[in-house]
């Protein structure tokens, strides 16, 4: 296991800044090639990003959930493919509590480990002497070309007949495969977050001992190394990673229109942008909109985190909370792009400016599963009395 002198937060970011301009120089390329550049992958690897939610004894910065948030905004306010992917590879970390203390110092230990995954669907595990022979496609792998472990789940299989418990659910594991024995297809083209490699992957009859295939179930002893308040928060920090790139894409809007609108005098007008009365009230609205969702997340995930200090489970409420959190932030995010969006008349279709690019983004983000609209539905039927659809509701 390879270990670091503990940095904060500040120092992590400290280090993303000293990396800034050689991210925005790639970012075309990621852009283009769609999938992040390796160099760039490479310096976040080196400068600890993938690892912020690692335990400490597995070589990790154990940071808490808002401090690895302000990092992954800020890193998809520079670029949001290097945003996203470093969000992606933390979102499978909180996971190595299901996993025995010899699998996690084999995948978690070494500091060059960088996961990546993605959970539907599920693939096929069918036992064998040892462990499990899995086979299945599975599609959204951010971060695989830049990754050595891939995380996912599998569904226990009896020859052709899937094993159900005895509610009728299929058996879950969850499941870590090193990504030499896995094929990577190269079929991400999407109309936005174009530079995140998310493609699918594919492995076809590895095996996969017990040690990296366990069940995945709410109930369950985290291993030693991953018994802190970490832990409590079970899937909640991985759900709102998906979410936090959108905060980093939509300040990055903000940001850029500031520049612009001290400039741009629209055509057939002798006023700049920032003169006119519709870009004052639609500004302030976009950042409002921005800047409250952001501490509405910050706020419920802080909350959780004293929760888990004092060594207390979430309540069903709590998850409810978090769901509504994060998925405000995509929503908020999307909502303050558009704002930008229509006040940069055609700056905003160009393609040689960013800002098609972030209208792109931010709607993009807003289609994922953990954080899209339809999660609120859930969080409604909590907030009403009644039992959650959305199946994380009970981790």
């Amino acid at each position: 296991m390879d270990t670091e002198v503990s940095i904060t937060v500040d120092e992590l970011l400290s280090r993303i800044s000293g990396l800034e301009s050689m991210i925005r120089e790639a970012s075309g390329e990621a852009e283009s090639n769609r999938q992040l550049s390796s160099h760039v992958a490479d310096a976040l690897r080196e400068a600890g990003c993938y690892r912020m939610f690692r335990p400490r004894s597995r070589g990790g910065l154990d940071f808490d959930p808002v401090s690895g948030f302000r990092v992954i905004e800020e890193l998809a306010r520079i670029d949001s493919a290097a945003g996203w992917n470093v969000a992606i590879a933390n979102a499978s970390e909180p996971f190595g509590a299901w996993f025995s203390d010899a699998a996690t110092e084999k995948v978690f230990g070494p500091a060059d480990s960088v996961l990546c995954g993605a959970f539907n669907p599920p693939r096929r595990a069918v036992p064998v002497d040892g462990g499990y022979q899995v086979s299945g496609r599975c599609s959204f792998n951010s971060n695989c070309t830049a990754a050595n472990w891939n995380l996912g789940l599998a569904h226990i299989y009896d020859g052709e007949t899937e094993r159900l418990d005895e509610n009728g659910v299929p058996e879950t594991l969850i499941v870590l495969i090193p990504m030499d024995e896995m094929e990577i297809i190269n079929n991400w083209d999407t109309l936005g977050m174009r530079g995140t490699g998310s493609h699918d992957v594919n492995v076809d009859d590895v095996f996969v001992p017990a040690e990296r295939a366990v069940p995945f179930v709410p109930d369950f002893e985290p291993s030693s190394a991953y018994n802190g308040p970490f832990h409590l928060l079970t899937v909640w920090p991985p759900v709102a990673c998906n979410a936090v790139s959108a905060l980093g894409v939509a300040q990055a809007a903000i940001d850029e229109f500031v520049e612009l609108a001290t400039k741009k005098i629209p055509a057939y007008t002798e006023r700049t942008v920032r003169d006119k009365d519709v870009t004052q009230f639609r500004f302030a609205k976009a950042r409002a909109r921005l800047e409250s969702a952001r501490a509405y997340l910050h706020e419920t995930f802080d909350n959780a985190w004293q929760r888990a200090l004092d060594g207390k489970a979430l309540a069903m409420e709590d998850r409810a909370t978090l769901q509504l959190s994060a998925t405000n932030v995509v929503i908020a995010s999307a909502e303050s792009v558009d704002l930008i969006h229509s006040l940069v008349g055609a700056s905003g279709i160009r393609n040689n400016n960013k800002f098609q690019r972030y209208f792109r983004d931010a709607h993009v983000i807003t289609q994922h599963g953990f954080v899209c609209e339809s999660r609120l539905e859930a969080v409604g039927q909590v907030n009403l009395g009644l039992d959650p659809t959305w199946p994380f509701f009970y981790f």
